[in-house]
């Protein structure tokens, strides 16, 4: 059970509350890259941390994300004409750059000097892994944005999704936090292997794995071992890290020199959010049969399996196929299982057990670092100097391991292995 204040202060996004200050401190997905594809194309629309704002890339290809209403009488600037390094209001002409300064008052007399006295809400953005990222905090405490393995892969090597979530976003990080899970909400019946990676026979071996979450400089390092008979054990190690990304092994028990996944849930506002879905492999370009999302998510990012059609639950095939009789797509069975809680669900009614440990040590975590920035700290995880962009013990594992050794020390010694990041070398 978590006290209704701590709910609040871990769900509520809003500029002036404690997860909203968190959150601005960090570079979060803005939009996918290809979403403004190219110099002076059609603005977009994007709403992140409960802000109506607007992206676009400009004659020379930079990103700007501005306040979506023109700072002269808030007209939207989603109407716009993207031409020569600025958007210009459709309403009286004025025009912005991706900075937010205000570059023409055509409709000022001559001589004007109002345009220097004004200037649009603007925030910086970067492009990495096919991803606009943004950062909404205080300027003099930007940071660097930090360096994951993924950050720097071909295209090729990349298949990058979103979608949009009918839930807060802690709902749907929580369901990165227990492997236990695994054991149900995505098992199958007919011994075909889910799309989305795992090991079905594994997860179904034991069905109370156990579980530890172990703070680090980023997150929780989240351990999670199932009993396969006397002699071994399933060990997965998934990560959250800060300030809303899941990190997990997929692929199954030799996946993971592969690659892993990453699932963002970035707040879109308090009761709404996006899921970012980013799939890499280290060595080769992503396959076909690996876009698994491809039919699963429409162009407006809503999910074809949704809330509202009930996910197209199918009771026949649940019976026969899979437990939730929802398809073979993990992302579907993920959000019934969050977006079904409700808007912000109510942590104050829950009754946790052995099998949410890891879900409680992320909360302490989140918990605390909102505190810290709240008493004037610095958040965990904030990349200052290329030293602290060595980010390389964030890594994913899957693989059974002697039920005699110790899972903490085995994957200490994993991480020192080149195996787990031969993109670095």
């Amino acid at each position: 059970m978590l006290p209704r204040e701590d709910n609040d202060m871990l769900t509520l996004v809003s500029p002036d509350k404690p997860m909203g200050k968190l959150m601005r401190r960090y570079w979060i997905p803005a939009l996918l890259a290809t979403e403004i594809p190219e110099p002076d194309c059609p603005p977009v629309r994007v709403r992140l941390l409960g802000e109506d704002l607007l992206a676009f890339r400009d004659t020379q290809g930079r990103v700007g994300l501005l306040d979506e209403h023109c700072a002269h009488r808030g007209t939207s600037l989603f109407f716009g004409r993207n031409e020569e390094c600025g958007l210009r209001c459709i309403y009286h002409g004025w025009k912005y750059d991706i900075d937010g300064q205000v570059l023409d008052t055509p409709a000022e007399p001559a001589g004007s000097t109002l345009k220097d006295k004004v200037r649009q809400i603007s925030y910086p953005c970067k492009e990495a892994a096919g991803i606009t990222w943004a950062y909404l905090g205080p300027k003099d405490k930007q940071p660097l944005l930090p360096n994951y393995e993924w950050m720097k892969m071909a295209p090729e090597n990349l298949y990058v999704t979103k979608s949009i979530q009918d839930c807060s976003w802690l709902q749907g990080l929580e369901g990165e936090c227990d492997s236990s899970h695994l054991s149900f909400l995505h098992k199958s019946f007919t011994g075909d292997r889910p799309r989305g990676g795992g090991d079905g026979d594994l997860y179904a071996a034991d069905s109370a794995p156990q579980l530890e979450g172990i703070e680090m400089d980023y997150g929780i390092r989240m351990l999670s071992c199932r009993k396969l008979g006397p002699e071994s054990i399933y060990l997965r190690v998934s990560n959250i890290v800060m300030p809303c990304h899941g990190f997990i092994p997929t692929g199954g028990i030799n996946g993971n020199p592969e690659g892993y996944t990453i699932h963002s849930h970035v707040p879109v506002d308090d009761t709404h959010s996006m899921r970012y879905n980013i799939h890499f492999r280290r060595n080769r370009p992503i396959e076909l049969d690996e876009r698994q999302h491809d039919e699963e998510i429409g162009p407006d990012f809503k999910k074809i399996r949704n809330l509202q059609n009930n996910y197209l639950q199918d009771r026949e095939q649940q019976k026969r196929a899979n437990f939730t009789g929802m398809g073979p797509i993990f992302l579907a069975h993920d959000a019934c299982a969050t977006e079904t809680m409700g808007p912000i669900y109510d942590r104050s009614q829950e009754h946790l057990g052995v099998s949410d440990m890891t879900v409680i040590a992320v909360r302490k975590f989140l918990l605390n670092a909102a505190r810290a920035v709240e008493s004037g700290k610095e958040p965990p995880h904030i990349i200052r100097s290329a030293k602290q962009n060595d980010v390389r013990h964030v890594a994913c594992i899957a693989t059974k391991i002697p039920a005699s050794r110790d899972p903490k020390a085995y994957v200490v010694e994993q991480l020192k292995k080149d195996k787990y990041w031969e993109a670095e070398n």
